[in-house]
């Protein structure tokens, strides 16, 4: 018997390397790509839009919050990979009753390295999750910056009501790594917020994500309208919130949105 611990310090038992994996997170599906496991996988859900191969091929089990568990139950999975925020707690209970759920909690940088060397662990590919995570960190090395010359941001993550990231937030995390210091930081989660509240703030610079709410220009003049001295730009959601192999490409994103941002200053 194996023993591993997942972020939710609960332990789960697996007889040997698991063979039939299911993943109900869009960012550690793509991860479990990266990692080479083709052949384990075998049903992810229809928010698993990276790789396209693995979304027009694999099972898809439902939503993140709306799972079909009869069919999950159906494809006989040794290993469920799921996580506290993206997943309902009674569906994971439920999960844990088909087979093993190893439950990520991905909070920061940190948190999301942990995790993809425990799934690399877990899933007999630690030597490929170890040459991630060293990229990853590479790639992230030199972006800290003091927190002294943070640009105050505000981070939309959806709309009718409008909410944005808070504190406590892989969002909160990469902001910093983006340059960008969270004018929510200091309340939890996900606040409902009215753009009443916002303009209030007098944040200089609104980010508004491509998810889960599809953000686009339309609301930069819809947001412009009621803030009209705030800069109001689109930014990338997957950069932001995924916390699995897209983080390879996250600390390039983030220096060049960094530029972006430092020439309209420079304009202005």
């Amino acid at each position: 018997m194996l023993l591993y611990t997942d972020q939710l310090q609960e332990t789960i038992c697996l007889t040997g390397k698991p063979g039939r994996i299911i993943s109900v997170v869009p960012s550690q599906s793509e991860l479990l790509y990266s990692l080479g496991l083709e052949n384990e996988v075998i049903g992810i859900t229809k928010f698993c839009v990276h790789p396209e191969e693995w979304y027009h091929s694999k099972t898809r089990v439902g939503g993140t919050k709306n799972l079909n568990l009869p069919l999950i139950a159906s494809l006989k999975p040794d290993l469920i990979i799921a996580n506290k925020e993206e997943n309902i707690k009674e569906q994971i209970t439920e999960l844990k009753k088909i087979c093993p759920v190893w439950v990520s909690d991905v909070n920061n940088l940190s948190d999301a390295l942990e995790m993809i060397k425990t799934l690399g662990n877990i899933t007999g590919k630690h030597e490929k999750a170890a040459a991630l995570c060293a990229a990853i960190e590479k790639g992230f090395k030199d972006l800290i910056i003091e927190d002294k010359v943070l640009i105050p941001a505000a981070y939309l993550i959806w709309r009718n009501p409008y909410m944005v990231a808070g504190g406590n937030t892989f969002i909160n995390d990469m902001l910093v790594y983006c340059g960008l210091k969270n004018q929510f930081r200091n309340i939890s989660r996900y606040p409902e917020i009215n753009l009443t509240e916002l303009k209030k703030l007098n944040a200089p610079l609104i980010l508004l994500s491509s998810e889960p709410y599809p953000f686009t220009t339309e609301h930069i003049a819809e947001i412009k309208l009621e803030i009209p001295n705030a800069r109001v730009l689109l930014a990338d959601g997957e950069m932001f919130s995924w916390y699995g192999s897209r983080l390879v490409l996250s600390a390039a994103y983030f220096r060049q949105f960094r530029e972006k941002i430092r020439m309209i200053r420079n304009m202005e």
